[in-house]
């Protein structure tokens, strides 16, 4: 079971970017979809604290909730590509 799950949105730019960067990496991961109504998202404001997507959790590396596309595009980078 992978240990990263991803917070996402069906044609969602920013989150397309993300799945970039995870399979460029080769990292196996779980997809969570979020309806696409800011007030449905529960699970991901539980996660995260916030509404918005993406949204990545890596139990591993104690990430419990990172939203922002660019920073975990970064992060995976740093802790799982050429920059680990």
């Amino acid at each position: 079971m992978p240990n990263i799950e991803l917070y996402e949105l069906d044609g969602c730019p920013y989150c397309a970017k993300v799945i970039k960067k995870l399979d460029e990496l080769g990292l196996d991961y779980d997809s969570h979809m979020v309806p696409r109504s800011h007030s449905e998202r529960t699970e991901v404001k539980e996660v995260s604290g916030q509404t918005g997507v993406p949204v990545l959790v890596d139990k591993e590396h104690g990430v419990e909730g990172m939203p922002e596309s660019d920073d975990i595009v970064e992060y995976l980078e740093k802790t799982y590509g050429s920059g680990s």
